[in-house]
């Protein structure tokens, strides 16, 4: 049931309170995650410091038990992955909770509440493993939720439908791109826990926005009527999407490297120096994670234009095509890393490198993520909307953990050999999408 508000720009007033409240959400987010692998490895793992982190100790003993030794470097790629696994494992947590009982506003507002205190707890090294755990929490009871609610500002058959995902979208995206200019800015070049706090008070700006913006937002509805001509099919659809979670999570644990070792390329075999007309001086390492978000601005439109031409000649690739496109993609934006590091020898790789492996890793996203969310959110029992979005994200939740395992590579493979692996598992995700397509079991919807 849709909230009764005047519109605005051809759509209904809460999506641009959703928009806002998103946007600060991900500028907290990435604002953090951009600093978090080298806060670990630059300084919380020297003996003198880990040793005052909570829990830090008996994390490490049960990780070494499973997988022998750590060093400093592998052990912060480990709990990189944990976290950002962890991210999208309690959204199932969430979708259940407002579902079954807080409703999706109240849910929101709880997450916003957590993740901005697990922010602030950020600036005391003690509390580090705890506030991931609070970010964490809050993430999940936030983000199923926050999305289904921009659904929910539509009939199901209102056209503006599709257009309304893909600016919610755009937020998202323009929140990552700021992030590590502001957040990652700070965390460089004043202190580490400066940093942590703009994202503290990225996410309470958030927070105010969504609650200013509550009269505009969906109403509640209890349990709504089944609608039989929706959900006819589903099962043979939520097969499709069974057989598609292996890919998919091969895909996000190849695309979260970027986050994870990409920084530590960046940081420490990447001549960042530009010498341009109009700007000279040494890019920062966090900026690199504000690449991604902006080529997403550039190449979205192009690409949609595309789509549409191709589709206007009858030519438009299907669904899961777009989808193996995509994994493709991703796997050749490692191959190119392999080759600079390949071919730099004693020195350093020019940062165009890493410009040509965005490019590559930003088209594949476009052409994977956004559809499989819209699979999702075509297919979900509307009862139970925010818990199946919750649920997919499991394959994101299994492919962070698994990008974490792999990182741990990163110290004992040569670059090369490092970023051939990573292409592996990109490249396997296309191939068992396309073995699917060819075996052509009809059973992911177009």
């Amino acid at each position: 049931m849709s909230a009764r508000s005047a519109d605005l720009l051809g759509h209904p007033k809460g999506l641009a309170f959703l928009f806002a409240t998103e946007m600060w959400e991900r500028f907290s987010y990435y604002g953090m995650r951009a600093l978090l692998v080298l806060y670990m490895v630059d300084h919380l793992l020297a003996p003198e410091r880990a040793q005052r982190v909570i829990g830090l100790g008996a994390l490490k003993q049960g990780l070494e038990f499973l997988l022998g030794p750590l060093a400093p470097q592998p052990f912060a790629s480990q709990i990189y992955g944990l976290y950002t696994g962890f991210v999208y494992l309690t959204p199932i947590l969430g979708g259940w909770l407002a579902d079954r009982w807080l409703g999706r506003r109240y849910t929101v507002i709880l997450g916003a509440a957590l993740m901005m205190a697990g922010h602030f707890m950020m600036a005391s090294e003690g509390l580090f493993l705890l506030a991931l755990v609070t970010l964490a929490l809050g993430n999940g009871a936030f983000k199923p939720n926050i999305v289904t609610q921009v659904g929910g500002l539509y009939r199901r058959d209102d056209p503006r439908r599709d257009r309304a995902f893909s600016i919610f979208y755009v937020g998202i995206n323009l929140g990552a791109f700021l992030a590590p200019l502001v957040s990652g800015t700070l965390g460089e070049s004043w202190g580490w826990h400066y940093g942590f706090a703009s994202a503290g008070i990225g996410m309470g700006i958030g927070l105010a926005i969504y609650l200013s913006g509550l009269p505009s937002l969906p109403l509640e509805a209890a349990r709504a009527p089944v609608d039989a001509t929706a959900t006819h099919g589903d099962g043979r659809a939520l097969l499709g999407l069974l057989l598609l979670a292996p890919p998919a999570i091969l895909f996000w644990a190849a695309y979260e490297q970027q986050g994870n070792t990409i920084a530590l390329w960046a940081e420490r075999f990447t001549d960042r120096h530009v010498d341009l007309l109009f700007w000279r001086g040494e890019i920062p390492v966090t900026w690199f994670q504000s690449v991604n978000p902006l080529m997403i601005f550039l190449f979205t439109p192009p690409l949609v234009a595309l789509w549409a031409r191709l589709a206007a000649a009858g030519r438009e690739p299907s669904t899961i095509v777009k989808l193996s496109l995509g994994c493709f993609c991703l796997g050749l934006s490692y191959l190119i890393l392999g080759l600079a590091a390949e071919t730099r020898g004693e020195g350093l790789s020019s940062w165009l490198w890493l410009a040509a492996y965005f490019a590559l890793l930003t088209l594949g996203e476009l052409c994977f993520s956004p559809i499989t969310l819209s699979l999702v959110s075509r297919l979900a029992p509307p009862r139970s909307r925010s818990m199946a979005m919750g649920a997919w994200f499991l394959t994101m939740f299994a492919g962070n953990f698994l990008g974490g395992w792999l990182g741990g590579f990163w110290s004992s493979l040569s670059g090369a050999g490092f970023f051939a692996l990573i292409a592996g598992a990109a490249l396997a995700a296309g191939a068992m999408i396309e073995l699917a397509r060819r075996f052509r079991f009809d059973l992911i919807p177009d």
